[in-house]
């Protein structure tokens, strides 16, 4: 059962007095301020707070909705609502309520039907569609429509819906292979099959990846030796002819043993490879549809590029953007979807980490911890450094902690500057 919407910034008397008569979660909300328009948030972590920030900066009134309350979009939004984003029927009735101008979609585990609902109504645009949300929870549906329809060049792969099955196609493929879970973030729940014993701990890994989202297929796919991944942040907006896009300066990416993620931009490329990235970036991208901030995944050999994966949203990989462009990921995904110009200027080569919860942990005793001001002056001694510390509402098991930031005259500087920031700042959940 939906929580009635709430806003963050009334407490005068007139409203509590409304609030004992009619019960909370039957209130119908409060109309945006006469000119303003109404963005509706699903999901709320924080990623979804940035957004709020951003949304609000063009004077737009942020309804911040999330499946628990206190979620970090919630202490920033005009007004926030718990509803669970699963149920049609809930999420459905909620949209209705408030009738939002653009409903905005910031988590992976939402029920489409709703968002189709509101699309066909004609009183709210939906942004990513609901085709390309779908398809975010389907890299079956992804890569066939990538490899099968768009004919991009992608590496040989297979989809097993079991032990045997994918027993099976290591078989005929070969090793090494790369098995990865139909539905989950770029990047996890991912394992290298190097021998047979190596398939059964890499099914469960994968199956069990999900997190909230449960999907007993797997994708395995050839491993192609390249030279690097890249991130290529793509804007698709709208102009007087049409659909525009825009493409930011590549970005670097790698793992850290599973716990880290480092990113870095301008990744050097030549420049057929850059131009072929942006040809397999357009195409899939206008496949999909809508407008907003796409990161196109990319696999790099030589001047041959590979399409890997898209995600329809700001991710983490483009979070070094905050520091290195002129607009941020979240600042471009909110202007394309409200139909504003936007640009795409780099400003410095930068890098960025994340720290997810793994290694370090994030619940040792308050006293065997470090001073956290010590902490993050350390951090912040790294020249052209920055930081974000994360709060503990993430709903997903790999939580952010915190990220460090660095600029520098150029990327492997800025790289070096991120490992001390980074290294500093975990000491604050280190026990």
């Amino acid at each position: 059962m939906a929580e009635g919407l709430t806003g963050d910034t009334d407490t005068s008397g007139e409203h509590e007095q409304s609030s004992a008569e009619e019960p909370e979660s039957e209130r119908t909300p409060e109309p945006a301020a006469r000119g303003r328009i109404k963005v509706m948030l699903l999901g709320s972590g924080e990623r979804g707070r940035e957004l709020v920030l951003v949304f609000q900066r063009l004077g737009v009134e942020v309804i911040a909705v999330a499946r628990c309350a206190d979620a970090p979009a919630h202490t920033v939004a005009d007004q926030s609502a718990v509803v669970k984003m699963t149920d049609p029927d809930e999420l459905a009735a909620l949209i209705g309520r408030v009738q939002p101008q653009f409903v905005v979609t910031a988590t992976d585990v939402v029920a489409t039907d709703a968002l189709l609902a509101a699309v066909e109504s004609g009183f709210a645009e939906v942004f990513p569609t609901p085709r390309s949300i779908r398809l975010s929870l389907d890299r079956e549906g992804l890569r066939r429509l990538a490899a099968d329809e768009l004919g991009l060049p992608t590496a040989p792969f297979w989809f097993a819906g079991s032990v045997d099955e994918l027993t099976a196609v290591a078989e005929h493929a070969g090793f090494p292979l790369l098995v990865k879970p139909v539905v989950a973030v770029p990047g996890q729940g991912q394992s290298v099959l190097l021998r047979t014993d190596d398939i059964e701990p890499a099914w469960q890994r994968a199956i069990s990846a999900g997190g909230r989202v449960t999907h007993n297929r797997v994708l395995a796919e050839t491993v192609v030796e390249v030279d690097y991944e890249v991130t290529l942040l793509t804007v698709r907006g709208s102009g007087p002819l049409g659909p525009v896009l825009d493409f930011c300066e590549p970005i670097g990416h790698r793992q850290v043993d599973g716990d880290m993620l480092q990113s870095w931009q301008p990744q050097r490329m030549s420049g057929a490879a850059l131009e072929a990235a942006k040809s397999v970036a357009a195409r899939i991208v206008n496949a999909l549809g809508g407008r907003g901030v796409f990161g196109v995944e990319l696999l790099v050999r030589g001047d041959e590029v590979y399409f890997s994966d898209v995600t329809v949203r700001p991710y983490d990989s483009g979070l070094v953007t905050l520091r290195t462009q002129r607009l941020s990921e979240f600042e471009l995904h909110a202007r394309a979807i409200l139909g504003l110009p936007v640009d795409t200027i780099m400003i410095s080569p930068g890098a960025a980490e994340v720290s997810y919860a793994g290694t370090e942990s994030a619940d040792g005793q308050a006293d065997s911890r470090p001073d956290p001001a010590a902490v993050l002056a350390e951090v912040l001694a790294v020249p052209e450094s920055d930081v974000r510390v994360f709060g503990r509402h993430e709903g997903s098991s790999r939580r952010r902690l915190g990220l460090a930031l660095a600029t520098a005259p150029d990327v492997m500087s800025a790289r070096d500057r991120v490992r001390q920031a980074s290294s500093a700042l975990r000491k604050l959940w280190q026990s």
